[in-house]
């Protein structure tokens, strides 16, 4: 069973934003979550693409907690430990942009029709879900040309997770992505070379 790890706070066409339940802890930079919509044989398939942590209050900022007015010097997890209401505070969010959704048994990297429901719980895939989500390689070239994302980074790091999820295929899985990626970017080698080197595992 998949785990539940936030919930949808803003949503878009192309992308959403969720709020993490469990401060300092999101999906890492990269990973595929799903979204359950209104139709219960339908998944919508996102990728992380950026993660940060704020004020709950709108407008708000995090103000400086490492020395006290008696001037004791706290340090990382002290500050916590010394602030425990500053888990109520603050919230951890991310965003990611949607790749693709399945109906039924079927996945397809394409946008899909509806956008995802305010409030609607964010899902980290398990697996089989990214064995089955990254069986075709349309994902990648609804990245590769994105114009306001990290490209190079992002399609790099989905794919060395999707790749994690074939194990112990994984070198299989990335020679076929390398030359789907190389179909793609056919006329911008340099641009291929860079993400190529960002696959590798390290």
């Amino acid at each position: 069973m998949a785990d539940r790890i936030g919930e949808i706070i803003e949503s878009s066409t192309l992308q959403f934003m969720a709020g993490s339940y469990q401060l300092h802890e999101a999906p890492a930079f990269g990973s595929v979550v799903r979204v359950q919509t209104r139709e219960s044989d339908v998944d919508i398939y996102a990728l992380v693409y950026d993660v940060r942590t704020v004020s709950r209050e709108p407008g708000g900022r995090a103000v400086i907690r490492g020395v006290t007015y008696t001037g004791e010097a706290l340090h990382n997890e002290e500050i916590y430990r010394a602030h425990p209401d500053l888990a109520e505070v603050l919230q951890t969010e991310f965003s990611a942009w949607i790749v693709g959704y399945r109906r039924g048994h079927s996945v397809f990297h394409r946008v899909p029709a509806q956008t995802v429901p305010v409030h609607y719980s964010v899902y980290a895939c398990t697996p089989e879900e990214l064995q089955r989500f990254g069986q075709q390689f349309g994902y990648i070239g609804m990245v590769v040309h994105a114009q306001q994302l990290p490209v190079d980074e992002l399609v790099g790091a989905v794919i060395r997770q999707i790749a994690v999820a074939h194990t112990p295929n994984e070198r299989d899985y990335t020679i076929r992505a390398g030359r789907e990626l190389a179909t793609l970017l056919r006329d911008d080698f340099e641009r291929l070379r860079q993400i190529v080197q960002r696959i590798r595992f390290a």
